[in-house]
């Protein structure tokens, strides 16, 4: 069978089409034979990494940068790795770029010691770098380094200095100066006024303590007395807790359970004095009696002779008596027969 040309040609270029994306995609550091690891690292500044720079650990190369990636606003570059060596990175690794002198730029990834490691498509903490300067300096001369590091912090604090002292802060500075002199003048004065107080012969604490001098001689002069008065409410505190409190108390609470026994009894209708209390009969009773009793008087002033006879040759009365009061008593407590 006979290949034409045209056929030749077309697989040589569907071939050369493939190498190339399997070129550029080994330079990139994506492989298609063996076993990758990918990472990712936040970056504020990327210093001019670019696609298919080496990531390094410990000086060997173990991958390369795949892609880098930003949003619009370039506050945050993601940088996709690529790991084509089977290593374990720990969870506390950083990853740092590092530029060059001959303008090489990498990642290196230093190694943390946790024992727990970063999965794949996972995250690397990551370090802004100090400058291929810094980086140079610190190796050169180690103090010249940290001398250009104190520089570069007085030079900060001499700017926040500057921004501070602007107009508006000196005026509050003088006006604070101004209020810290009137302060010393009241604490001068306050110091003469402490001076005086303090005088051992006419300063009010002098005074004080005089008093005090005095009260505490009275004490002294009145001791005997204090403690015999002291002695004294001793032994009533004494007296009192010899007193046989609780038998009082029992004493007493039978006495109340006796007179709520006798009010109780009272307030019945059992006994003599309970039915003097609650029952009406010996109320009506009485009223009856004194009923009949007033009847009677109103009957003997009326019909005397029906009771005492004066006359000698006279007879005795035989009227009916009286079967209704007088006027003069109408008044009286009467019940309705």
């Amino acid at each position: 069978m006979k290949i034409s040309n045209e056929t030749k040609i077309g697989a040589l270029t569907a071939i050369a089409i493939v190498l190339l994306i399997l070129g550029f995609n080994y330079l990139k550091g994506k492989t298609f034979f063996g076993t990758t690891h990918t990472l990712y690292a936040k970056y504020s500044n990327v210093q001019g990494l670019a696609n298919s720079n080496p990531v390094m650990i410990n000086g060997l190369q173990v991958g390369t940068v795949y892609s880098i990636t930003t949003d619009k606003n370039m506050k945050e570059i993601v940088v996709n790795i690529t790991l084509t060596k089977d290593v374990n990175i720990p969870v506390n690794s950083v990853a740092i770029v590092k530029p060059s002198l001959l303008g090489t730029i990498s990642i290196d990834i230093e190694l943390g010691d946790a024992t727990a490691y970063i999965p794949n498509g996972g995250t690397v903490n990551t370090e802004e770098t100090t400058g291929i300067f810094n980086e140079v300096l610190s190796k050169v001369n180690p103090v010249l380094y940290q001398v250009t590091k104190a520089v570069g912090s007085i030079d900060s604090v001499l700017t926040s200095v500057n921004r501070i002292l602007d107009e508006d802060a000196r005026v509050n500075i003088n006006a604070t100066l101004s209020n810290l002199n009137k302060t010393t003048t009241n604490l001068i004065a306050a110091s003469a006024s402490l001076q005086t107080l303090l005088n051992t012969q006419t300063g009010a604490l002098a005074g004080t303590l005089g008093n005090l001098n005095s009260f505490t001689g009275n004490l002294d002069k009145n001791s005997g007395k204090i403690t015999s008065l002291i002695s004294n409410l001793d032994k009533t505190a004494t007296n009192l807790s010899q007193l046989d409190i609780e038998k009082t108390l029992n004493i007493l609470n039978g006495t109340i359970g006796d007179l709520k026994s006798t009010i109780a009894l009272l307030n019945s209708n059992s006994g003599t004095a309970g039915l003097l209390l609650n029952d009406t009969k010996l109320y009506n009773n009485l009223t009856a009696t004194s009923n009949k009793l007033n009847l009677l008087l109103d009957d003997f002033k009326t019909n005397p002779k029906r009771y005492i006879s004066v006359s000698i040759f006279g007879k005795k009365q035989k009227s009916t008596g009286l079967m209704v009061p007088l006027p003069d008593t109408i008044n009286a407590p009467y019940l309705k027969q």
